[in-house]
């Protein structure tokens, strides 16, 4: 099958890049580097370094004639969102409008989209959250990426686009880039290893649904043709504090030194894990990779970016 990719040199885009393309897929890759690496992007995949919102997206559906679009491609920092919610805006609605309306003029048949759990529900009412929960997010991200829900709803209905929404919780993993505002557990283990002691934002009792990477792209290969208009919880059910995540990973590094707590930031919500029913049903998806198991390879990785530990 021939894929156009949005976001394929971001941490989660490429790493479901990969697997595609190890299970015979042809790929292509539009990226604008924005906050991906050239580096991500796997060598047999063809790349065309581009914004959603260029005009010349276009060309490149003409050019590659894809049958399937994964739209991971997005602004995803909350704090940014709240900062320049213009700019949010423009990337996460306008620019997935750009590419809903490519995929009907040139024939896409499906869509498989990459929304949030983590934000679009904001505080819960009851957990862990279902994909009937009140959609009430608290972040002006939630809200954009929230909209292009709708708008697959709206152009599945009048053009028959078919689509499978993936509404992920918190990726942890492989390649997360940890000199960014969201990741929080690349960027504890990179200040770890560094001899930086990570900020917890709160007294730590904040909790989020933490999910490997390897297991949200298997979601992302099941979707392939599996599900049909329909949207999907990708966790684990569980929740885990911010104090269990410092820890955990503390107690996998050896790193000795207390965190530094800071007050709480606007537009965060306090609890949140997402109920997967839904996809165990719809696609066949349930989460391998336990937290402890995940962990203890995700700090391995970034071991090896910086091999300079307080230990040393």
């Amino acid at each position: 099958m021939k894929i156009l990719f949005t976001g394929g040199a971001g941490f989660i885009g490429s790493n479901v890049v990969d697997a595609l393309i190890d299970l015979g897929h042809e790929v292509v890759v539009v990226d604008n580097l924005s906050t991906g690496f050239r580096q991500n992007i796997n060598p047999n995949a063809k790349f065309y370094q581009l914004s959603i919102r260029d005009k010349e997206l276009s060309e490149v559906f003409e050019r590659e004639k894809p049958e399937l679009v994964n739209h991971h491609a997005a602004q995803i920092d909350v704090r940014k969102s709240a900062d320049d919610p213009i700019s949010d805006a423009e990337d996460n609605i306008l620019g997935s409008l750009n590419l809903i309306t490519n995929c009907v003029q040139f024939g896409v048949k499906r869509v498989i989209y990459a929304s949030t759990g983590g934000a679009i529900y904001g505080e819960a009412q009851y957990l862990p959250a279902d994909e009937n929960h009140p959609v009430n997010p608290i972040s002006q991200y939630g809200i954009s990426k929230h909209t292009v829900e709708h708008y697959l709803y709206l152009y599945s209905t009048l053009y028959e686009l078919d689509y499978v929404i993936l509404r992920y919780a918190n990726v942890y993993g492989p390649r997360q880039n940890p000199f960014g505002e969201a990741g929080v557990v690349a960027i504890f283990a990179t200040q770890m290893l560094t001899g930086k002691q990570p900020t917890i934002f709160g007294p730590g009792d904040k909790t989020r649904d933490y999910i490997h990477v390897s297991d949200v792209t298997e979601a992302n290969i099941l979707a392939l043709d599996r599900g049909k208009n329909t949207i999907l919880n990708i966790g684990t059910e569980v929740e885990t504090s911010d104090q269990e995540i410092f820890d955990t990973l503390a107690g996998v590094l050896g790193y000795e030194a207390p965190p530094i707590y800071a007050p709480v930031r606007k537009g965060e919500v306090y609890r949140i894990c997402l109920k997967c029913s839904k996809a165990r049903q719809e696609i066949g998806w349930s989460p391998r990779l336990s937290f402890k198991e995940g962990i203890a390879g995700t700090a391995d990785y970034y071991r090896t970016l910086a091999p300079q530990s307080p230990k040393d």
